[in-house]
């Protein structure tokens, strides 16, 4: 998504007149490499990150960017956290919160599964626990109290104790606080297993390895998501690019490309990139991006909508749930 906009936004001019270099630095979704990294950015003398992508390596890395001057503007990090104790003016985000999805979530398995035992599980992760424990309070809120509340760890591969406390505690759902690796080895142990189990969780399920992951049994899994901004029609030429480039939009690769758009036309509007220049724009303006025209807030949050829900076909596509 960002390779994409960077070609594009050059080809139409770029910055204030100048070409942009892409840089790219990988966390491994780890807070204290996401440190590392961030200070590596500062040295480099980078005006502006479109990143990061877990919100347990955005939230440390966002005080680095703070004490340094750096816009940073996540495409995927959706814990309130971010915004709600913002280190600094120039923290945004393109996507929405747990405290969004998790009530979005709780209200679907309540429509859905009205009468279901529920379990909730979580990777520890910022992102995954913080959207677990939204999902629970909205969930209890509503009268209704989950069968198991329990985590697992990021990295593990054998589910067959977990699954057995599920099957004990009588749960045909499961929702899942964490990302797709371990949601779809969950789910096709599961089904491994004859269990009746269906999958639930939030955007980080959302990638084409989960289906590679979790088989056939991956079918019927659901999941939250921003409104896909593939499907919008004024789209199509970058979605149709990017199919060309053998790298077809997923995930959180439009919100980047929307990140960078929004630093890009506040840069140009402020006359300059320079941090208080860019963050005065990017707090007074309207963008026009791939989630459509969008702003901020006086956190940092978008005003775009913000989570609808998905589910995962036979071929490992995924469409709107009904």
């Amino acid at each position: 998504g960002a390779e994409q906009a960077i070609k594009d936004i050059n080809a139409a001019g770029g910055v204030l007149g100048q070409q942009i270099t892409l840089q790219i630095y990988d966390d491994s979704c780890v807070p204290a490499q996401a440190v590392t990294v961030a200070n590596q950015i500062a040295g480099a003398g980078i005006p502006f990150v479109a990143g990061h992508f877990c919100s347990g390596s955005s939230i440390p890395a966002s005080a680095v960017y703070a004490d340094e001057g750096i816009v940073q503007i996540s495409p995927g990090s959706t814990n309130p956290l971010l915004t709600e104790e913002r280190a600094g003016p120039g923290v945004y985000r393109v996507c929405g919160r747990d405290d969004q999805q998790g009530a979005i979530d709780a209200a679907f398995l309540l429509e859905r599964f009205p009468d279901a035992n529920i379990a909730i599980v979580h990777d520890k992760s910022a992102y995954g626990q913080g959207l677990a424990e939204q999902l629970k309070a909205e969930l209890n809120a509503a009268g209704k109290t989950e069968v198991l509340f329990d985590s697992i760890n990021q990295g593990d591969r054998d589910f067959q104790s977990l699954l057995g406390n599920i099957q004990a505690a009588g749960a045909t759902v499961l929702f899942l606080g964490g990302y797709y690796t371990e949601g779809g080895l969950i789910i096709r142990q599961a089904k491994e297993r004859n269990m009746d189990l269906t999958l639930v969780g939030g955007d980080a399920l959302l990638n084409d390895d989960f289906a590679a992951i979790a088989g056939p049994a991956g079918a019927g899994t659901l999941f939250s998501f921003g409104p896909d901004p593939a499907l919008d029609p004024e789209n199509k030429a970058v979605v149709d690019a990017m199919i060309a480039a053998g790298t077809p939009p997923e995930g959180y690769a439009l919100y980047t490309y929307a990140a960078i758009q929004a630093w890009v036309q506040a840069a140009n509007a402020a006359g300059s990139t320079e941090f208080d220049a860019v963050v005065a724009a990017l707090d007074a303006g309207t963008f026009d991006t791939m989630l459509g025209d969008i702003q901020f807030d006086d956190k940092g949050d978008v005003d775009a909508p913000a989570f609808v829900i998905y589910e995962f076909q036979p071929d490992g596509t995924w469409k709107y749930a009904e």
